[in-house]
């Protein structure tokens, strides 16, 4: 039996995912749309932000189902594209591109007018259309190369933000004239709904959460709740920006402005206030745009993983591991985007609206999407998450009946942009998708209310040992010592072996992990399900693959541990490399080797076959561990595994005879580990270790228990085994036991908050 997963680690914990979506959101919008809200609804456009986060939260609770119960890269495409079809998916996928790179036209715009405005001797549009080009292209350059450090950069740049709009808040709170906010809605409610489309743009952040819902731990917990809080929050915080800033400046005055936050620091915060602002509004610029292309590029991978796009903008860069092409592709529209604010006036309302109009059309979808794969119930569709029964349907009904009403409200000018955009989705899914190998809709098994197909039960009775692999073809050995280890152990069900392979992705932004190494991924697991069958093709196991990718491998393979329940894990030991006072076999092994919550076994093999095997019996906890897995090992090479003890000389009196002593520890480690087939050796020296290392020499095998200390970073200093280890010819294998492992304070901490 054999089944294939690919997966990403689930190392984000709630604090990561609150900060992918709401820090996203908290982005340019910020500064730049205040101005234009104010233009269209006066102080009421508190109300139109309100509302463009009712619709959000709406569609936070639709994706929260689709993403627990779908976790694969493509966000809301995917999910279209899976329950109504190919032509709905082509239409959401285009909008979502289109969409995201007026976004981040709009962002780079709102750059340009920061950095040029506040600056007396620069001036003219041109100038802020230039700047906009140049920051463009610095992200295109940027995301082409692709970087390590972008993820850290961005949450930085987000942290120094939400500080400025605090400040801002704060201080300008002081400075509110109620008189400012009369009339309070001057344009009406017909206003407030038209200006709640232009806003919209600003809410597209919380998906990003979505799209990484491989990643996060506890989703049905953590994706909901993160994805919901996030436009909670953020649609509170643009309600109070909102009344503060045409507290503070009359909205008429605000809505000529095309720097609108710093004319109101100006007020409340004079120059430092100002410069603080400009400098955010650009950090804010950056990030936010440099999310839309990264999120466009995903976009188009999604959308060329199911055949809708062209492999030629799909493809990844063979040295930067980025989607280059699509990179570029979406860099020259968006400049385009930005070029065309020379000649149009009005451009960055433009832009947000048009945004905002894909997306409201892609929700709409979504919302819809849910209704049919609820209906239609396939197999695969198990999410940890769900709309509560007493919102189900209203909450898919009514967000797509609020999208529609803002759509509605909409410019006619950008109502025609949004409509050619789908026109365009439809022409392509009929000119080229439709061709391709695609993937059928649930429309048809909804309707009839179809498949009765159900989840497969795993039996988490059944004794497990997962075995990670970093190279499948020299590992080998190290699954058939899993495999005869979980063969001894078939009394029950059979028992099982899980390979895992881990590949370590950069901590960067993580709408780009899995596109840089989707393929890397696909081809690993391919060969490690092919090595695995191999390595236990003559031992009755039941063997089951996982390809994940994570940012810390030792962290990974911990929550591995935990999700499947594992008896054992077998880990591969090089025995190279300098020990340092923070690890002794290195950064992966020693967190396993703290905190795993099962029993861990280190092998470090030195030669092919298993030979003949001993192990150290002596009075550790662990002994009894090492007796039984070189018992288990000698079964590989048909030979009687040898329990071998220490005892210093006695002192000539018979009660104390060290050969009679040293037997019944053997004895004892032996009943312990349940070993009845072995060859007992006492050795009587005044120096255990350079007896045991002369002893072991003629072995081919050896197996030891790790020693107990009261430090983890002094887990095999000095010990006997690791001794062993580096003297030596042999194989050497160390082994633990489960115990009960405490949380130091810093760790309990940290796990808290990323819990």
């Amino acid at each position: 039996m054999s089944d294939t997963e690919g997966e990403l680690a689930r190392n984000l914990g709630f604090t990561e995912a609150m900060t992918m979506g709401g820090g996203t959101m908290i982005g340019a919008g910020i500064f730049i749309l205040p101005g234009i809200a104010a233009e269209g609804a006066g102080p009421a456009s508190s109300i139109s932000f309100a509302i463009a986060g009712l619709a959000a939260l709406l569609a936070a609770i639709s994706l929260s189902e689709l993403a627990t119960g779908m976790p694969i890269a493509g966000g809301s495409y995917h999910y279209v594209n899976r329950a109504l079809g190919s032509l709905f998916g082509s239409i959401v996928g285009w909008g979502m591109w289109t969409g995201l790179m007026f976004a981040s036209a709009f962002y780079m715009i709102g750059f340009g007018q920061y950095l040029v405005e506040p600056i007396p001797f620069f001036s003219g549009r041109a100038l802020v259309i230039l700047f906009g080009l140049l920051g463009l292209a610095l992200l295109v350059g940027v995301n082409y190369y692709g970087t390590e450090e972008s993820g850290s950069f961005q949450n930085v740049m987000i942290g120094l933000e939400l500080v400025v709009i605090v400040v801002y808040l704060v201080v300008g709170f002081f400075y509110i004239d109620a008189a400012n906010l009369e009339p309070f809605a001057p344009t009406g409610p017909s206003g407030i709904i038209a200006t709640t489309g232009l806003v919209f743009v600003t809410f597209l952040g919380f998906e990003i959460i979505a799209t990484v819902a491989e990643e996060v731990k506890n989703p049905g917990k953590n994706i909901p709740l993160t994805m919901i809080l996030s436009v909670v929050s953020v649609t509170l915080l643009y309600v109070i920006v909102m009344i503060v800033s045409t507290g503070v400046v009359p909205f008429d005055e605000l809505g000529d402005s095309l720097v609108p936050v710093g004319d109101v620091a100006e007020v409340s915060m004079g120059a430092a206030g100002v410069a603080a602002i400009v400098a955010a509004a650009a950090l804010a610029a950056i990030s936010s745009s440099n999310s839309s292309i990264l999120a466009a590029a995903r976009v188009v991978f999604a959308m060329g993983r199911d055949n809708l796009m062209q492999d030629w903008l799909n493809t990844t860069h063979s040295r930067f591991r980025t989607p280059h092409r699509a990179v570029i592709a979406t860099g020259l529209l968006t400049g385009l985007l930005v070029a065309a604010g020379l000649q149009v006036e009005a451009i960055i309302e433009v832009l947000a609206e048009v945004a905002s109009f894909s997306f409201l059309v892609a929700y709409s979808l979504v919302h819809a999407a849910v209704v049919v794969i609820r209906r239609a119930e396939p197999e695969d569709y198990e999410p940890d998450f769900e709309i509560p029964s007493v919102l189900y349907p209203w909450v898919p009904i009514a967000g797509i009946a609020l999208s529609m009403l803002v759509i509605t409200q909409m410019n006619l000018a950008v109502i025609g942009i949004g409509i050619g955009i789908i026109v365009l989705g439809i022409v392509w899914y009929f000119l080229y998708a439709r061709r391709q190998d695609i993937d059928q809709s649930l429309v048809g098994d909804a309707i009839v209310n179809g498949s009765e197909g159900g989840s497969v039960d795993v039996d988490e009775d059944r004794y497990r040992v997962v075995v990670p692999i970093a190279n499948p073809e020299t590992q080998k050995n190290l699954l058939r010592l899993a495999a005869v280890s979980a063969r001894t152990h078939s009394e029950g069900e059979t028992p099982e072996i899980v390979a895992v392979n881990i590949t370590r992705v950069p901590t960067q932004t993580a709408l780009e992990q899995e596109l840089q190494f989707e393929e890397q991924r696909v081809e690993t697991q391919r060969e490690l399900l092919q090595s695995a069958r191999e390595a236990a093709a003559d031992l009755d196991i039941s063997l089951r693959t996982r390809a994940i990718l994570g940012r810390d491998i030792g962290q990974t393979l911990l929550t591995v541990l935990e999700e499947e329940a594992a008896d054992q894990v077998v880990l591969g030991d090089r025995g190279h490399g300098r020990r340092t006072k923070e690890y002794i076999f290195g950064s992966t092994i020693d967190p396993v080797l703290k905190n795993a919550p099962c029993d861990v076994t280190i092998a470090n093999l030195r030669r092919d076959e298993i030979g003949d095997v001993v192990a150290l019996a002596g009075p550790g906890p662990h002994a009894p561990v090492a007796a039984r897995r070189a018992a288990e090992f000698a079964t590989l090479s048909g030979t009687t595994p040898t329990l071998l003890n220490v005892q210093p000389p006695g002192d000539g009196d018979e009660d104390d005879d060290p050969i009679a002593q040293g037997e019944a520890v053997i004895e004892d480690v032996a009943e312990t580990a349940g070993v009845k087939n072995y060859e007992s050796k006492v050795l009587v020296s005044e120096d255990a270790q350079s007896a045991i290392l002369e002893e072991v020499d003629g072995y081919d095998t050896v197996c030891a228990g790790v020693s107990e200390k009261s430090s983890v970073s002094k887990i095999l200093y000095g010990s006997i085994a690791e001794t062993v280890k580096q003297q030596t010819d042999g194989s050497v294998v160390m082994v633990r036991g489960p115990y009960e492992t405490h949380w130091e304070i810093t760790e309990a901490v940290a796990e808290r908050l990323s819990a």
